[in-house]
């Protein structure tokens, strides 16, 4: 079952080999039983369920919250040649009929449908009349009351067990915490399954928090290297969305808002703009993103502070989920916390649910406030160690410095107590620096013995101390009174001098060198970048699809690379399967063979390296780590050096001669014809490697023509 599955890996999807548990999800998932999978945002959870639903028999049934989400899914797997479609709102009567017919025909693999309508009796008596392989439960964890995506017909999902009883379910979601994942593991009666947790991680993804100073001109900084990719600027409310798009267009940004105030009609264009078009800015609140699948979101930015460490993981994780460097930037002050609070207590929600949110809010503030790598904490949330700081975020990048805020911390809480524990941060202030305000004198706070006694430190330094008490739970804010700043219990070993204090220094970093513009595309490659991505564009528009759907930016930048010179040179690219070869490959192999020219002298430096090597008794693996090149490279070099007559088969390779016996067999089962290279290897399991393949094809292509 196994080279069937990476039969299928290779020549639908065009990869060589699965990542991380894919395998072992989907031999799980093969064999029958139920599976809860967790895996970050782009860490390939789709494949783990279209695989085994092509292996086997019947319809694979997908619950997906959003029309977006399914509309995508389904256009990707149309292209890749496999019949799915998608059951919801915006079809017409006709169209849902003529779904429900070829349904019954067995014509469509895929059945993408929102959970609400799956749950109605009439569809699940239908779908009890048809063979089922699976059904996948995408987004599982909006079953979750304690999450931030909570549907409540995903409740009602846990019927499936019992009318499905022998038809495998697995459920998938990029967030859940311990908590959330019992939730869905009981809403869903999934007791029976295995769970999966793969790493959290997401290595490409450069993340940097910021206090929040002047926000406008932060982003603006942000942003100056960033006028040619996508990326997302996500606001709290509907206000501060469409006041940001509009100054960024004052600015030359191409930005567009997106909140639930604007009409549906205006929603679905700007989403469609950003899906189709490059360079597009969606300024917008959480309601945007969930149904969102465009892989070269190349940035995500926060102008306010996310309610929960999920809600930001989750938000963060729409930027590269094609595997390229992305950035996740943030800038956050005292509103944002006292904001977020504030809508929690005045929530209609039981206490215990307050309590969990406030939680939850507390433990996103920590992060912000962090000294340590913001990825070994942000991971620890989601109980996974990372063993090493990452290298790749501000803490490690930047100096982080801290100070003794001990003696600091001290005349705050005094003069918090001092004056009653009834006011805000801002006249606290005054009282520190001995600012004899209208307010102060009205209140006689001159007279007391904390007034004044703050004057060596900066008003700012005094504001980012506060904050940094409340966020340490040494000082709390009076929610239900004016605002105004209490003392916890603990504070007390600080103000007893028995306990010391080292916060972080503020900064405000200078701007660093562009890190993501175009994937570190070198100048010389630009042309024939651009030239790569205007086909795609052009491609797209003639499907009527999404740019990404025709191949992602990993994959051209790979076309970029390697500068495939045939359609088998081609077929060796991570994310080209055998029906995207078919469809898009010659012309691609125009433009980068129209686009060569002498830069191509150190790919034929390389060559001549390769057949040096290999005529020396190098086995592929040596030379690929020899030249620092993948091996892909190497069998390219290797299958054109046979078919000019440069190298014998047998130097190229040391293959056992049983081996050699079937491979032939298998390109020569049509008479005086050969077969193709993705149709042995399909026929072969997937047991041989597809450069393996190519090599023999160039030997026998030199006797039969």
């Amino acid at each position: 079952m196994q080279k069937q599955a990476l039969s299928i890996l290779k020549s639908i999807f065009g990869y060589d080999s699965f990542r991380g548990q894919q395998a072992a999800i989907i031999d799980h998932i093969v064999r029958g039983k139920d599976a809860l999978v967790l895996m970050p945002t782009g860490g390939g959870k789709s494949i783990c369920f279209q695989i085994p639903a092509m292996l086997k028999d019947g319809l694979a049934v997908v619950i997906s919250p959003l029309i977006a989400l399914m509309q995508d899914q389904v256009i990707t797997l149309n292209e890749l040649g496999i019949k799915a479609a998608a059951l919801n709102s915006s079809l017409s009567a006709q169209q849902q009929r003529d779904i429900a017919r070829d349904l019954m025909a067995g014509k469509i693999k895929f059945l993408y449908v929102a959970p609400e309508r799956l749950v109605q009796e009439r569809m699940l008596s239908f779908l009890q009349h048809l063979p089922i392989a699976l059904f996948a439960i995408d987004e599982a964890h909006c079953v979750s009351q304690w999450g931030h995506d909570f549907r409540p017909e995903y409740l009602q999902l846990g019927q499936l067990a019992k009318l499905f009883g022998d038809v495998p379910r697995v459920a998938l979601t990029a967030t859940a915490d311990t908590r959330t994942q019992q939730e869905i593991v009981d809403k869903l009666q999934l007791h029976q399954a295995k769970t999966f947790v793969a790493s959290f991680d997401r290595p490409n993804i450069f993340y940097r928090i910021q206090s929040k100073e002047q926000p406008r001109k932060q982003l603006l900084n942000f942003l100056i290297d960033k006028k040619e990719v996508a990326g997302i600027v996500y606001c709290m409310s509907r206000k501060r969305v469409e006041e940001t798009a509009a100054f960024l267009c004052s600015q030359g940004y191409n930005a567009l808002p997106y909140h639930a105030g604007l009409s549906s009609e205006i929603r679905n264009t700007n989403q469609q703009r950003f899906i189709n078009e490059e360079g597009i800015i969606m300024v917008a609140t959480i309601a945007f993103g969930m149904g969102i699948d465009k892989p070269n979101v190349r940035f995500v930015a926060h102008l306010d502070l996310p309610k929960s460490l999920e809600a930001y993981y989750q938000e963060t994780g729409r930027a590269g989920r094609d595997g390229l460097p992305s950035e996740a930037w943030m800038v956050y002050g005292l509103q944002d916390v006292l904001l977020n609070q504030q809508l929690i207590v005045q929530s209609e929600a039981s206490e215990q649910h307050k309590k969990v949110e406030l939680y939850k809010l507390q433990a996103m503030l920590a992060l912000c406030e962090e000294t340590r790598c913001r990825r070994q904490v942000l991971l620890a949330y989601f109980d996974e160690v990372l063993a090493e700081p990452c290298g790749y975020c501000d803490n490690c990048r930047d100096n982080v410095q801290t100070w003794d805020a001990t003696e600091a911390a001290r005349k705050a809480l005094s003069a918090i107590y001092r004056t009653g524990q009834r006011y805000g941060v801002g006249h606290l202030v005054d009282v520190l620096l001995g600012r004899g305000t209208d307010k102060v004198r009205e209140l006689g706070h001159q007279y007391l013995s904390v007034f004044g006694i703050g004057k060596q430190i900066t008003e700012k330094t005094w504001r980012t101390l506060f904050r940094q008490l409340i966020i340490r739970n040494l000082v709390t804010i009076d929610l239900e009174g004016f605002s105004g700043l209490r003392l916890t219990d603990n504070c007390r070993a600080v103000l007893r001098g028995e306990e010391k204090l080292q916060l972080r220094v503020d900064q405000i970093p200078k701007l660093d060198k562009p890190r993501t513009v175009i994937h570190h595309v070198r100048e010389d490659e630009k042309k024939l970048w651009e030239a790569l991505r205007t086909l795609r564009r052009r491609l797209a528009e003639e499907h009527n699809v999404p740019p990404y759907v025709i191949f992602h930016d990993a994959t051209i930048l790979e076309m970029l690379r390697l500068k495939p010179r045939t359609l088998g040179d081609m077929a060796m690219i991570n994310g080209i399967g055998s029906h995207k070869l078919e469809n898009y490959g010659p012309a691609f192999l125009e433009v980068i063979n129209g686009e060569q020219s002498v830069s191509d002298s150190r790919a034929r430096d390389i060559q001549y390296e390769i057949i040096a090597l290999a005529r020396a008794g190098m086995v592929v693996e040596q030379i690929a780590h020899k030249l620092n090149c993948t091996s892909r490279v190497v069998y390219r070099a290797l299958a054109e050096a046979i078919s000019q007559q440069q190298l014998s088969l047998e130097q190229a390779l040391d293959l056992p001669e049983d081996l050699l016996d079937r491979i032939r067999h298998s390109f020569l089962e049509e008479e005086y014809k050969l077969a193709s290279v993705p149709k042995v290897y399909k026929q072969l399991g997937g047991e041989v490697e597809e450069g393996v393949l190519y090599c023999v094809h160039s030997a026998l292509a030199d006797i039969f023509g």
